[in-house]
């Protein structure tokens, strides 16, 4: 990663040891703290235990990972194009995700694609590329958003279910080894209100930020994890996958 002693956090920020989304409303909008919220706390709990050796992320932004994964990978490359609306300092190649990655076969043993792969018109061809620069046994963490609203417009193509997700990663040679919702019908709704929240004047930013907060806090009662989970299977704010390059 380039001048790495520069980086500092953009999207996520660790707090109280946890990670969780950025409260400057110029990284996170304050519509979208608690999907962000969610995110940060899926590569909290995985990058630890899974992310290994030489690292590749792609559509890296401004590498809001990056505190994640450092200590537990020997190098990182970070990958985005030229059109991002996130300029990144930070950034090793740019290219076009939806072309041939500019890498060698079996070259990486982990590959980041967070917030990324709704904007690639052609998933099929990235799928077959990060397998194919992916080493054996090699992992892929991902997450994608679902019942979530459309952005970073017109460069927002797909939702996909956990069915186009397990298949995509079978078809270009992964095992799933963890897929699984973020988010259920408590977190879709309180999104949506957040988001619709912002065009009431005056009260509209108060009202977004405390329909999250409840949100957050219901879900962390025993009732609300388990209307969550229950509700995830089929309204999911999104999703969290773990895929590894098959032997």
């Amino acid at each position: 990663m380039q001048h790495r002693e520069e980086w500092k956090p953009s999207k996520f920020i660790r707090r109280n040891g946890k990670l969780m989304a950025s409260r400057d409303t110029r990284e996170v909008a304050l519509s979208s703290r608690l999907a962000a919220d969610l995110v940060a706390s899926c590569y909290d709990t995985y990058i630890s235990d899974l992310a290994r050796g030489k690292l590749l992320d792609l559509g890296c932004g401004k590498v809001p990972l990056f505190d994640v994964y450092r200590d537990f990978v020997t190098d990182s490359i970070c990958v985005d194009w030229g059109n991002s609306p996130h300029k990144c300092a930070h950034l090793d190649v740019e290219c076009d995700l939806t072309q041939k990655l500019p890498f060698s076969n079996n070259e990486f043993d982990t590959i980041i694609l967070s917030d990324v792969l709704e904007h690639i018109p052609d998933p099929g061809r990235l799928w077959r590329e990060m397998s194919r620069v992916l080493a054996q046994e090699g992992r892929v963490l991902m997450n994608v958003p679902f019942f979530y609203w459309l952005h970073e417009q017109p460069h927002d193509y797909y939702r996909y279910t956990e069915f186009a997700l397990r298949r995509f990663a079978e078809m270009a040679g992964m095992k799933v080894i963890h897929l699984a919702p973020i988010g259920g019908a408590p977190e879709v709704i309180a999104d949506i209100i957040a988001k619709n929240a912002l065009r009431l004047r005056y009260v509209g930013r108060a009202l977004a930020v405390a329909t999250q907060k409840c949100a957050s806090v219901f879900v962390n009662t025993r009732i609300g994890r388990r209307i969550s989970a229950s509700s995830g299977r089929q309204f999911p704010l999104g999703y969290f996958l773990v895929a590894q390059k098959c032997v």
